[in-house]
């Protein structure tokens, strides 16, 4: 709004209106008269345009009852939970695992020593798209991005002297998610810890794989069944687990805006609910267990205004969309995740700025776990000193910034909830067009949600190839550096290991019965019955992942991305 007249709302009442008036005119068109504003672009990080100032006019004043309300109350806007903080913290859950499963035990027993809250295990690529170590496909990937998990026994190493039953764990897998959740069972069982009392999240969130990661395995038909069996079986024999994250993080790494980012990710929550009713689940037996996983990105008060705009939309999807009675299926609980698009390879060490701001916005936001990214990431898998610094930056925030002694602390601010307002408007704008498409499926193979964030991430790049957006130390406020050193690699030895330690399994296992857990699994599979028993016993048998997976395979075929032009 450098040179142009205030947009006022229609609503504003005359004497609010000329006092505006008179102070835009007199007070503000004068100053920028003599300072001008500043060239680069005065939007948010989606590139919507930001007013000078905001006042109650902007604001629906129904915010106060119906809009707004109370925290731990319908629609949910000012939290979940009607003391937040005030009671715990946020879960303080870092995402974490390389190498080997004996390597990524050290990581988590160092991390639950430094005050970490629960786990969050990072798998490699092989693993996420159901793929042995010793697969062809698999060379020269073995524990680059995350641990590398083949049987039970890698499982066994990665969780020793972990209690199961009082540590939360978070599992980021999606195509095999049956499969590792199956694995963790057996943990469980092998550590005498009853199911009931096994607690943790599987991501097990696939049509975002579609849109925005690629992780994918199988076609979405029967990609669906298996998030559905993962609801139904969960929801009879683990109460404590969170059977889905359902992601806009990789959604908005993509490069959407936030209001993407809400639309796409809830438009995937009601495609993942919608199945499970159709599968002849009610809705208040599984809801409760559903969570969501966010992005937070840099600016603090969009992604203020966008977390809490996703809760009341959510709230009104499960109420009016779905019938929902029991409050606990209208609530939006949510993990966030710092931006790791934000990382600069150029000074590492303004990421820990960055960092603090992104957590600070997920907490103002009212998340219930968190974890903050390290400041070499963009260079590297994080060392020790890197990780602990950014589990520090969280702990700083909970008890030394006094920003969890209040619920919902910025509510009321003229500018948050005119954002909060229009990032559900744009997000509800979204959904009714994917609705208008046939569902989220239709609109995935379209290409049309595709689309749209390419456009919104072009966008973006060329406003910071502009210099419309100032990114420090990337394209203003640069500086010569030395070559960075002490990163942290994973070696070819690695993958040598873990190869011999999948061969030792096979060789050791008692291969008839891993023969005939396959052949169960895949009757299962090709009829209609929950797979998720016949997956437990050819885990328990020490089947690997890629012969779990490939069973399946065989049955359901794979997935094949359609390229859109």
């Amino acid at each position: 709004m450098q040179d142009e007249d205030p947009a006022l709302p229609p609503s504003l009442p005359d004497d609010v209106r000329k006092a505006f008036v008179r102070w835009y005119e007199d007070v503000y068109r004068k100053t920028i008269e003599k300072t001008p504003e500043r060239k680069e672009a005065l939007t948010t990080a989606s590139s919507d345009p930001v007013n000078p100032l905001y006042t109650g006019a902007d604001v629906d004043r129904k915010h106060e009852t119906g809009r707004l309300g109370f925290p731990g109350q319908y629609p949910f806007t000012r939290g979940i939970q009607p003391n937040m903080y005030r009671g715990r913290f946020w879960t303080m859950r870092q995402y974490a695992g390389f190498g080997t499963a004996r390597e990524s035990n050290r990581r988590y027993r160092f991390l639950l020593e430094q005050g970490q809250m629960g786990l969050s295990v990072a798998f490699d690529l092989p693993t996420q798209i159901g793929l042995d170590s010793d697969a062809p496909l698999a060379d020269g990937e073995v524990g680059k991005v995350g641990v590398a998990i083949d049987t039970l026994a890698d499982m066994e190493v990665l969780f020793a002297g972990i209690p199961l039953d009082r540590v939360s764990t978070s599992m980021t897998i999606n195509a095999p998610a049956p499969v590792l959740l199956a694995m963790y069972i057996a943990v469980g069982e092998k550590q005498g810890v009853e199911r009931g009392l096994l607690s943790g999240t599987v991501q097990n969130d696939i049509l975002k794989e579609y849109i925005a990661r690629g992780t994918y395995i199988y076609p979405p038909k029967p990609s669906m069944r298996l998030i559905t069996n993962i609801f139904e079986y969960c929801a009879r024999e683990l109460p404590k687990w969170n059977t889905i994250s359902i992601s806009g993080y990789h959604i908005r790494e993509a490069g959407s805006t936030a209001a993407q980012e809400v639309g796409f990710t809830l438009a995937n929550g009601i495609e993942y609910v919608g199945a499970a009713v159709r599968a002849g689940l009610d809705v208040d037996s599984f809801a409760g267990r559903l969570s969501f996983f966010f992005n937070a990105h840099n600016d603090l008060l969009e992604e203020v205004a966008k977390y809490r705009a996703a809760r009341r939309l959510w709230a009104r999807i499960m109420k009016e969309r779905f019938g929902a009675k029991n409050d606990k299926s209208l609530m939006l609980r949510f993990h966030a995740q710092t931006a790791g698009s934000t990382l600069t390879a150029q000074q590492v060490d303004n990421n820990i700025v960055r960092v603090t701001i992104q957590a600070l916005a997920a907490v103002l936001g009212g998340t219930q776990s968190l974890h903050t990214n390290s400041r070499d990431e963009a260079l590297a898998l994080p060392t020790e000193e890197s990780v602990r610094i950014a589990l520090r930056t969280q702990q700083i925030i909970a008890h030394e910034s006094g920003v969890g002694n209040t619920v919902d602390p910025l509510a009321g601010s003229f500018y948050l909830e005119a954002l909060t307002d229009r990032i559900e408007e744009e997000a509800v704008r979204y959904i009714e067009t994917i609705d208008g498409m046939g569902g989220m499926i239709d609109a995935i193979e379209s290409g049309f949600v595709q689309a749209e964030i390419q456009k919104a991430a072009y966008r973006y790049c060329r406003e910071v190839e502009a210099g419309e957006r100032i990114v420090v130390g990337v394209n203003r406020y640069q500086v010569k550096e030395e070559k960075p050193g002490g990163l942290l690699r994973v070696d070819r030895k690695t993958q040598d290991d873990q190869i011999a330690a999948l061969r030792k399994v096979r060789a050791e296992r008692d291969n008839s019965a891993v023969t005939e857990s396959l052949a169960a699994l895949k009757t299962a599979a090709a009829g209609e019955e929950n797979v998720m028993q016949a997956i437990l016993a050819a885990v328990r048998a020490y089947a690997s992942v890629g012969e779990i997976c490939n069973t399946m395979r065989e049955v359901f075929g794979e997935h094949r991305e359609r390229i859109i032009i």
